[in-house]
Parts: C-alpha cells; sequence; structure tokens
C-alpha cells in the first residue's frame, strides 16, 4: 500500500456524469453490478469500511468525556480491523529487507497508543486504511476496464457449412481463410476483407473516425466495428488473437505495466526516512541506557522522538494542496484520480489532442447548403427535400440533415417508396418528386469526380495531394472560367476541362463536391428526377472553447499541441488550421498514436494526451498523463485515464494543468515548513527534555498550520486564477 488517495469510485462518477452507454454490454446494464459486486467484495474495502465504523462513534465519546470503557474497545477494533493489513504487508517488506512507511506508521500509531495518545494513533490508523482500499479498488476498476474491452468483439460469429447452412461458432475457432456473414446491425466477428455485399461500417471504435464507412468487395473491416444496413461476407484474414481490438488491449496492458512509476516526494524519500528514523529511535532510547538513564525515562524520550520526528507532518504536508486542488477541480468538472495524478499534471509539457469527440464535438453538422444554378432551389427548398427524403434514414449524416432542417424551421412532408443502398444513399418520393440523396462519387460517377478533384488542386493538383480551402476556390474558379454559373449553360466545355463526358450540371455539381470535399467537409449530392439540383457539405464542428484551449495550452507548455487522429488527412488538416494547431498526425491507427507519443517522450517531453475513444486507451494509458473527454467517452478510455472531463469543457484542461502547478508550489512551501518544525522539535527533544504534551502539541500543530496552507485552493479565485494561467 502507499499514500496514494483515490477519488475515483463509481458512486463519485453516476454523481457527476449521466450513466455511460456501453454498446457491448446486455440490455438492463448488467455490466455494472457485475464491477460493484466485484469492488465489494474487495478485503481491503471491507476492512477500511469496519475500520472506519469503528472509530467515528468512539472519537465523540472520547472527545466528550466518557468512560473509556464506552470508547476503549471501539478505538482498539479500528487498531485491529484497519492496522493488520498494513502491517503484515510491512512485514513481509521487513523479510524481505524493505522497510517502508507503512509498517512505521503502524509502530508509530502503537506507540502513540502505548504513551496514552490512543486517538492520534487510531486516526493515522483510519487514514492508512482507506488510502490503501481506494488504492485497490481503483486497481481493480482498472483490470475490469481492459478485459472488458474484449467484450466489443462478439463471441460468436456466423460462418457458412458446405451444405448451404450456418453455424454460429466462438469466434477463437475462425481461421484465416474462414468466410463469416455479418447481418445488418451486428458487429464484425474478426478482422478480414469484404468478399460480398455493400453497407457501412462504423469503426469509430478502431480509427475515430466520426461517420460509417461505405465497405464493398475487398474493403478491409475490424472486429468489434458495428455493421450498418447491408449484410456482408467476410474472409478472415486475422486470428482473434492478432485482431487490432485484441491488440490494443495489449498495448493498454503493457503500457499499464511498463509506464514509469511517479510517486509523491515523500514516497520517493520514504525508505530512506524510515531506515534512518528507526534507527535514531532506537540510538535515542539505548544510549541513554548506557549512560544510566532509568529504562521508563528513556522509553518515554524514544517515543517523544518518533511522535516529532514521525513523517505525519510531512505526509500531510503534502496531502493538503494536492486533495484540494482535486476537490476544487471536481467542483468545476475535472475528476482527477489521485494526488500523484495531480502532481503529474504540473509537469506536462506537451500535449497530444484526439479530434473526433475531444477536439471537436463528435456530431456532423451542416455547414454549406449550395443549390446547382438553374436547379430553381433555394438553399430552403434544398435542405427541406434531403431532410425529408433522409427522415426514415438512421444513419448519422440522415441525423445531421434533418436536425438542419428542424433548425430552420422547415417542414418535413412524408417520404414514400423509401429505399436505402449502402454506400450509395436513399431514394424516396416526397412531394411526388423522386429524391435521391447520396454520395456524388456514387451518383455522378468516380471518373467524373475524380476529374473534379484532380482540377480542384492548383495546377492540376494530382490525385492524393491536398490543396487547402482558399486554393480549392481558385481552382474551381478557373474550372468554371467563362461558364455563365447562373444558368448553368456550359454546354460542353466543363466536361472538356473534366475530361470526361458530362454534361453542365454534372460537371458543376462535381466540382462543387471537390471544392467542399478540399475544404474538409462530407459532400453530399441531391438529384430530384434523375438531375443534379444540389450539395450540402457536412462536418464535425469544432467546439466552441477549441482555438482559446489550443492558444492556453501552448502558452502554459511552450509548444503548441499535435493533433493525433485516425480521421482522413483533408478534414484533419482543415480542423487543425481553425484551431491553431500546426503539427497533424492523421490516420492513425492506436499502435500509431502510441508511436507518436513514445517520439514525443523519447525527445524528453512529458506529455499529456487527451481523448475519449477505445481507440486512444493505448495512447492514454502510455502518455506521461491521460486526460479522457468524460460524456461521450468509452469505458475503457474513462478507466485508462488519470483525469475525466465530465463536462466536455475542453477550456478546463489548461487550467487544471495551472492549478496542479499552484499545488505543486504549495507542497514545497509545506514541506520546507514541516521539515522546520521537525527538526527543531527533534532537536529540542536531543538536546534537552521535550515535553510529551508538548511535542505532541508542536506535532499536530505545525500539521494543522500546512494543512490550512494547502486548504488554499479550495477557493473559488484558485480556480479563476487558475483557469486565467496566473500564479
Amino acid at each position: 500500500m502507499s499514500l496514494h488517495v483515490f477519488l475515483y469510485g463509481e458512486p463519485v462518477l453516476s454523481t457527476l456524469t449521466p450513466p455511460l452507454a456501453d454498446p457491448s454490454a446486455p440490455a438492463g446494464g448488467a455490466r455494472a453490478p457485475r464491477r460493484r459486486t466485484r469492488m465489494r467484495a474487495l478485503p481491503e474495502v471491507r476492512w477500511a469500511a469496519a475500520a472506519t465504523a469503528c472509530f467515528l462513534p468512539a472519537l465523540p465519546l472520547h472527545l466528550t468525556g466518557q468512560p473509556a470503557w464506552l470508547w476503549g474497545p471501539l478505538y482498539a477494533l479500528a487498531y485491529v480491523t484497519g492496522g493488520w493489513e498494513p502491517g503484515w504487508e510491512g512485514l513481509k517488506a521487513l523479510a524481505g529487507r524493505t522497510l517502508d512507511v507503512d509498517l512505521l506508521m503502524v509502530v508509530a500509531a502503537l506507540g502513540a497508543a502505548a504513551i496514552g495518545q490512543v486517538m492520534d494513533g487510531a486516526l493515522l490508523i483510519v487514514i492508512f486504511a482507506t488510502s490503501g482500499a481506494l488504492e485497490a479498488l481503483a486497481t481493480a476498476r482498472t483490470a475490469d476496464s481492459v478485459r472488458g474491452l474484449l467484450d466489443l468483439a462478439p463471441a460468436t460469429a456466423s460462418r457458412p457449412a458446405p451444405d448451404g447452412s450456418e453455424q454460429a461458432v466462438p469466434v477463437e475457432e475462425l481461421a484465416v481463410g474462414d468466410t463469416i456473414l455479418v447481418r445488418p446491425g451486428e458487429r464484425v466477428g474478426a478482422d478480414g476483407r469484404v468478399l460480398d455485399g455493400a453497407s457501412e461500417v462504423d469503426q469509430a471504435t478502431i480509427t475515430g473516425e466520426p461517420l460509417p464507412v461505405a465497405k464493398e468487395p475487398g474493403d478491409e473491416v475490424f472486429a468489434g466495428t458495428v455493421n450498418g444496413t447491408g449484410a456482408l461476407r467476410v474472409r478472415v484474414e486475422r486470428d482473434a488473437s492478432d485482431s487490432v481490438i485484441a491488440r490494443i488491449v495489449r498495448m493498454v496492458e503493457e503500457a499499464s505495466e511498463t509506464k514509469a512509476p511517479t510517486q509523491l516526494f515523500v514516497e520517493k524519500v520514504e525508505q530512506r526516512y524510515s531506515l534512518g528514523m528507526v534507527a535514531a529511535t532506537l540510538a535515542v532510547f539505548l544510549v541513554p541506557l548506557v549512560f544510566g538513564e532509568e529504562l521508563t525515562a528513556s522509553l518515554l524520550r524514544a517515543m517523544t522522538f518518533m511522535i516529532v520526528a514521525s513523517p505525519c507532518a510531512v505526509v500531510l504536508a503534502t496531502m493538503p494542496p494536492l486533495l484540494s486542488a482535486i476537490a476544487n477541480a471536481g467542483r468545476h468538472g475535472v475528476l482527477v484520480k489521485s494526488a500523484v495524478v495531480m502532481e503529474r499534471l504540473g509537469q506536462v509539457d506537451a500535449v497530444a489532442l484526439d479530434k473526433t469527440g475531444t477536439l471537436t464535438e463528435g456530431v456532423p453538422r451542416v455547414t454549406d447548403v449550395r443549390p446547382l444554378p438553374g436547379s430553381g432551389l433555394g438553399e430552403r427548398e434544398l435542405t427541406m427535400l434531403a431532410a425529408a427524403a433522409e427522415h426514415p434514414s438512421e444513419h448519422p449524416l440522415a441525423r445531421a440533415l434533418v436536425t438542419a432542417a428542424r433548425e430552420r424551421g422547415l417542414p418535413l412532408p412524408p417520404a414514400r417508396d423509401f429505399e436505402s443502398t449502402p454506400g450509395m444513399g436513399v431514394t424516396a418520393t416526397v412531394d411526388g418528386l423522386r429524391v435521391t440523396v447520396g454520395a456524388p462519387g456514387r451518383l455522378l460517377g468516380d471518373d467524373v469526380m475524380g476529374g473534379a478533384r484532380t482540377a480542384a488542386g492548383p495546377g492540376g493538383l494530382g490525385e492524393g495531394e491536398d490543396a487547402g480551402p482558399a486554393q480549392s476556390v481558385d481552382a474551381n474558379a478557373r474550372l468554371l472560367d467563362g461558364v455563365d454559373v447562373g444558368a448553368a449553360q456550359a454546354a460542353a466545355t466543363p466536361g472538356d476541362v473534366l475530361g470526361v463526358p458530362a454534361d453542365p450540371a454534372a460537371a458543376h455539381a462535381a466540382a462543387l463536391a471537390a471544392e467542399l470535399e478540399e475544404s474538409g467537409r462530407t459532400a453530399v449530392l441531391v438529384v430530384v428526377d434523375g438531375a443534379p439540383v444540389g450539395l450540402l457539405g457536412l462536418a464535425d464542428r469544432l467546439r466552441p472553447d477549441a482555438a482559446a484551449t489550443v492558444a492556453s495550452l501552448a502558452a502554459l507548455t511552450g509548444r503548441t499541441p499535435v493533433l493525433l487522429t485516425g480521421d482522413n488527412p483533408r478534414a484533419a488538416e482543415h480542423l487543425a488550421a481553425e484551431a491553431g494547431i500546426e503539427d497533424v498526425g492523421a490516420g492513425l491507427l492506436p499502435q500509431d498514436k502510441v508511436g507518436a507519443v513514445t517520439a514525443l517522450e523519447r525527445a524528453g517531453r512529458k506529455v499529456m494526451v487527451v481523448g475519449d475513444g477505445v481507440n486512444d486507451a493505448p495512447a492514454l494509458a502510455a502518455a506521461h498523463t491521460g486526460v479522457a473527454m468524460g460524456r461521450a467517452g468509452s469505458d475503457l478510455a474513462l478507466e485508462t485515464a488519470d483525469a475525466v472531463i465530465v463536462r466536455d469543457e475542453l477550456a478546463t484542461v489548461p487550467a487544471v494543468i495551472a492549478l496542479s502547478r499552484r499545488a505543486r508550489r504549495l507542497v514545497v512551501q509545506n514541506l520546507v515548513l514541516a521539515g522546520v518544525f521537525i527538526a527543531g522539535l527533534v532537536a529540542w527533544d536531543l538536546a534537552g527534555t521535550l515535553p510529551l504534551p508538548l511535542g505532541v502539541a508542536g506535532h499536530e500543530g505545525s500539521t494543522v498550520l500546512v494543512g490550512l496552507n494547502g486548504l488554499r485552493l479550495l477557493r473559488e479565485a484558485a480556480w479563476t486564477r487558475a483557469a486565467h494561467l496566473g500564479p
């Protein structure tokens, strides 16, 4: 057991956040009760609860002067229930030739009781027992979360048999080369490649992409991702033990095990301090005996020395500022899991941010409405037709279109004869018009869109190269140069420029789609009765406080944060430019994010990673400090992270770093103050005769003094100053 104080448990989190959805949990929320049952079964929790239950009623009886037979047995039970486990662990450590503060504190508590300070000793025991219980509880939760990640992948998969029937086989029995069937709404059972069928797969758990990805024959799919409305036949390409989701589990476990342990200052010196204190106490007891002093007087001097020299004052000098900072941060929506984490936050000098759900809101929204000239439609009519056709769909883009129509107060006529084609789009009859909404590449043809994308770059930008938004606008202006855009009467010139046969409306639509894509948008084409009539651009919107947060983090750390995302480079770079980030890593899988964090740490940086998804968990575990976004964060990210931004207010990240730095300064002040008191009392006891009551008063007085100094961080002004990055 160490002196970490964890303020992270199920009751605390449940009071601050709404229930966190777990897509792998069965109906009824069976997973959470299992976790709570496991935590209640921890012996450390039971013993700490028993010690506290004995101490609390004994304290008022003792302080009000009641007979000792009322409170004495309760104190004794508190000593036994709370002290036997750290004492036993300390003895085992002693057998291994290690002396730690745990055993020293138990001895000090027993020594205090031996000279009449029963309450002080019992309080020390309760503090240690509770600390150890909370640490064990937090450790069990983290282990549970890592194991629970495997639940993302289904236990069985449907494998067709030679006779045409289907078998439900455990995923562990699937071999490379097997074929499995994935029905609409099911999770993919293994990493593999699509053989037949088309669908859209939500693979945010692996890549962090905000929107489902269209899958066709030849495309790769990952175990644990969620299939959309189409059916897929998939050839297995990796064993279950080597799937991406299994590798994420291993990376989290390995990073957690190999992460360099960071301890509070007092714990770094506890071994030497403990040995020195024991040796000094024995010397204080034995040396006077050699020179003829009475046994009782020598023992009293030695016990007084142990009390005044005990590290309790140093421990409490360290903890109040950190715990006060934790409490203050908690009031403002930042759940810091331990005093050690609060101390580490102040050491951060580099920050890596996830994109989807961290810098952005994680929900696509309509950003552009572009009716085609000559279509006869305005922005409102185009939005209404697209939203009405998409209304029956459950696709995230459909929800974004419907939301945009409702925000504009538009009526949604009923959609009839609704059809959804995975990877293509939807078609429905709205007010007698046959409306199709889908991907421009599928509706116009990949050749038309390919030509438009090529022409959209500056000077004929090649495939795979990027142009900025301003460049793409200029390129499209050149593309349509000489065309009567207002009437969309370009004759054959657009087709000539694009290099493919195309009618003017299709060429114009392709050019606008390329422009939207170059600016980081997802382009959606609307076709009415077979003719393109307009496009809508959708994007995951930057959080309102993202740019200010990036600037604050750069001011604190002396380095602009980096962006690490699984999203495509074009969208990532566009959003990074909006947020003020220059260093971008895009298209990254979980292991790539870990590699980027490790590279920064090899360069001597203490890296904070801020993320929210399963794909961010390995990087959160590998970083010096991991911070998870609380509202949409996955269970694994919340458990792996060292701190949780409960209300998803990104601006609290730099504020909590500044608060941690102030807490660290108060810790140094308190350690100096406690050291002066201890040195003075010890010198008095050695040079003269320090009365025991005066020694206890001096020791406890120094503890109270440094405690009050640390409690200054509880004030609202401390957070306000930190939020403005003040000292």
